[in-house]
């Protein structure tokens, strides 16, 4: 929230000081007042917010979906001078943010359920656990770009340990196919990382 509010105090602003700019790329001037961050803000925050309300049952994770929506607004200045259907926008970056949300969570409960399982003498300290648990987010967000076919076989290589005929059996494609899918991850992983 705070981070939306310094970047609307330099709407305000005949000047912006650099303690209120946030994202020096951007320009903190608006094209128009009906299309700023700001009035887009003003005007359908509440509105916003009880859908995602609606969609999560939890008003407290839509706010925080809410302010996330806005951030992909902030990252986008481009695309409000030809806003034309501004809730519609705003649908399909929420949409986007609920389902990050949706596939974050089932990913900390797989984490804190197999955790579950770990004798408790060899059980992990909470810094220990919070590493590993965005370690396990960053690879869910590197391989969010891929099919559904080929980040299966990626995963089943490299977290069950399988081999590439045990893959190819387990989802029904050839061995050469799961060679494939894996030289497609890494070259997708490897242009993330550089």
């Amino acid at each position: 929230m705070r981070f939306i509010r310094n970047y609307s105090m330099c709407f305000q602003a005949d000047f912006c000081p650099a303690s209120s700019c946030i994202h020096p790329a951007m320009s903190c001037a608006p094209s128009s007042p009906d299309h700023s961050v700001q009035t887009l803000y003003a005007e359908h925050h509440g509105w916003l917010q009880a859908w995602l309300r609606r969609r999560l049952g939890c008003s407290h994770s839509a706010a925080d979906l809410a302010q996330d929506t806005y951030l992909r607004v902030l990252l986008r200045p481009q695309v409000l001078p030809t806003l034309r259907e501004p809730r519609a926008y705003l649908t399909t970056l929420a949409k986007g943010v609920v389902s990050e949300h949706w596939r974050r969570q089932a990913l900390e409960r797989a984490y804190l359920e197999s955790l579950a399982l770990i004798p408790e003498a060899l059980a992990l300290s909470p810094e220990e656990r919070l590493e590993l648990l965005q370690t396990l987010n960053e690879i869910d967000a590197m391989l969010d770009g891929l099919a559904a076919r080929v980040r299966a076989a990626f995963l089943l290589s490299q977290l069950e340990g399988l081999s590439y005929t045990q893959i190819a059996g387990q989802l029904g494609i050839s061995e050469r196919t799961v060679k494939r899918y894996m030289a497609q991850c890494f070259e997708h992983c490897l242009a993330l990382v550089e």
